[in-house]
């Protein structure tokens, strides 16, 4: 017998935007491990709004200092503009990111979270349950 749709477990898709080939290759083994769906992935965040756009996913993980035109804010504050019920976790080595964040007004967006470097992969996706479930609650 299967499992009625109210109680299916449905992983949580994920799009990731990271310039260190190692961190976004080491996010997303570890994620897919834990039984989420790496939907799509990115080592700039250019095209982030439309890959947004075309995939849908549930929670975006991005670094703040990338390659190319844009930064990680910047890429969260297009997405955020279009879509306010977007949920975005930055992982920076900078402190000084969620200074930016109140520069920005992105404060105001509660599906902005900012975790700073050097973040342990063993409590990545106990973050990401919580934060997830959190917005949920907040919805």
């Amino acid at each position: 017998m299967g499992i009625p749709d109210s109680q299916a477990v449905v992983a949580t898709k994920i799009m990731v935007i990271e310039d260190d080939q190692d961190i976004l290759m080491l996010y997303k083994d570890y994620l897919k491990k834990k039984g989420h769906s790496i939907i799509v992935s990115s080592t700039t965040a250019d095209d982030a709004l439309c890959d947004y756009q075309q995939y849908e996913p549930d929670l975006v993980i991005m670094d703040f200092k990338l390659p190319g035109q844009k930064n990680g804010l910047q890429a969260a504050n297009e997405i955020i503009s279009q879509y306010s019920t977007a949920k975005i976790l930055i992982i920076t080595a900078f402190e000084g990111v969620r200074e930016e964040i109140t520069q920005m007004n992105l404060s105001r967006h509660k599906q902005i979270i900012v975790l700073v470097k050097p973040i342990r992969l063993s409590h990545l996706d106990r973050i990401i349950s919580k934060l997830l479930n959190d917005w949920q609650v907040r919805i």
